[in-house]
């Protein structure tokens, strides 16, 4: 064989070696990210029963100083919390020092300090588990119960972007009133045996206020973010106009998606992805009153996008508002934990894990069977979109590989 004709052959050869070699790589990493997404599963499985017992056997620091610690740019709480149960049996118990009005909104809530300085937000029962919030997706009052159990749904999913909450009860007359400033005092009143309050508000009344079984109220706590992380809000890109007759954009342009991809902060960084994962955890909770959200300030985009306020949920297990999904069907792409942990709970999964997670909240039944049937049963739907998506796509462009470094962190 001529010299020249091996030098051809050696080259072809080599080509074809650099892109077996290449392939086999991306083979092995994809199948190595995969495989431990099923790991951080089963990790996740095996510590969702959260018992909350009130000791700290192997530090001297506060409950409150932990879950301080806990707090980074892209997580709320690690992966692995053993302290997570010691922490929720103070939020849950730690003696009332301070009773206030609630932080600005629109809805009902009073602002604790606990023993220790620790704030805690209360939103107050105002609903039977059974009830079925009738009208648009984001009618009636906040649901105590919802804040609950969006908690320990963002655990499930692998989020870690929603502040931690557990049920509580107080009592109104010996808990509250000797501790209450004068502004959350004035909205106190009784009605029949029952010690009730109305709060300030957007929508606050006298006319409708929030009522005690006798004097214990059933509510939710959930733990207030350290003041050293200041958080920013931002409008929803599908975000809803609340005009009647008025569309947003998202509404009726089918390319919007490819506008929002050319502005800050969803030009770059995981923003984007998060507001795709937002959309799923909104569907599946039944959340369609997410005009707004916040992130920590002065991000640069790298901020996770923080799940607050989520009491607008679980108001209606026949719901299902396929609108709250379109940042994930306009712009059909997904990341690939995301959708891994979503195959991983189907079949029932997540029903089972939802109801296993909540089972030691001190206000355990936490959600009624029709809505942990619904829970299951809008899972479906996101699969389906999701494959839509690749069937029209394809899976390389729809399923974004989130684990690579980037370059503003």
């Amino acid at each position: 064989m001529k010299l020249k004709q091996r030098v051809v052959l050696l080259a072809i050869l080599l080509v074809i070696f650099i892109f077996t070699k290449v392939f086999l790589i991306d083979n092995l990493d994809t199948s190595a990210a995969n495989r431990e997404d099923q790991r951080a599963f089963h990790r996740m499985m095996t510590g969702l029963r959260v018992e909350l017992a009130p000791k700290l056997d192997h530090t001297l620091q506060s409950p409150w100083e932990i879950a301080a610690q806990w707090v980074v740019p892209r997580e709320v709480y690690p992966e692995e919390t053993p302290e997570l149960g010691a922490i929720m049996h103070a939020m849950a118990t730690k003696k009332i020092i301070k009773a206030d009005v609630g932080y600005k909104g629109t809805q009902l809530k009073a602002l604790l300090i606990l023993e220790g300085g620790q704030k805690v937000v209360f939103k107050p029962k105002r609903y039977s588990r059974d009830y079925v919030v009738e009208g648009e997706p984001y009618a009636g009052y906040d649901r105590h119960n919802a804040e609950v159990a969006a908690f320990h749904l963002d655990r499930i999913l692998g989020f870690r972007r929603a502040p931690l909450v557990v049920g509580r009860f107080v009592n109104l007359r010996t808990e509250i009133k000797p501790v209450a400033t004068e502004q959350l005092l004035s909205t106190f009143l009784a009605v029949g045996n029952n010690t009730c309050f109305y709060g300030k508000c957007y929508y606050c009344r006298e006319t409708e206020p929030a009522c005690a079984d006798g004097d214990t109220m059933e509510g939710s706590v959930t733990l207030w973010l350290p003041d050293v992380w200041p958080l920013q809000k931002h409008r929803h890109p599908w975000g809803r106009t609340y005009r009647e007759g008025k569309l947003a954009r998202w509404e009726y342009d089918e390319s919007y998606c490819d506008a929002v991809k050319k502005t800050s902060p969803y030009d770059s960084g995981p923003r984007l992805l998060d507001i795709i994962d937002t959309s799923v955890f909104d569907y599946l909770i039944g959340n369609a009153d997410r005009h707004h959200y916040e992130s920590f300030q002065d991000d640069e985009g790298a901020s996770m996008l923080i799940l607050l306020d989520n009491a607008k949920s679980f108001g209606n297990p026949s719901l299902d508002e396929r609108s709250i999904l379109a940042p994930l069907y306009q712009c059909c792409i997904i990341r690939v934990s995301t959708w891994n942990r979503l195959n991983y709970l189907k079949n029932g999964v997540l029903k089972s894990a939802l109801k296993s997670a909540m089972a030691h909240d001190p206000i355990s039944p936490v959600l009624s069977d029709p809505h942990l049937d619904a829970v299951d049963q809008r899972l479906l739907s996101v699969l389906a979109t999701v494959k839509q998506c690749t069937d029209q796509f394809g899976m390389d462009t729809v399923l974004v590989e989130d684990r690579m470094p980037l370059s503003h962190l």
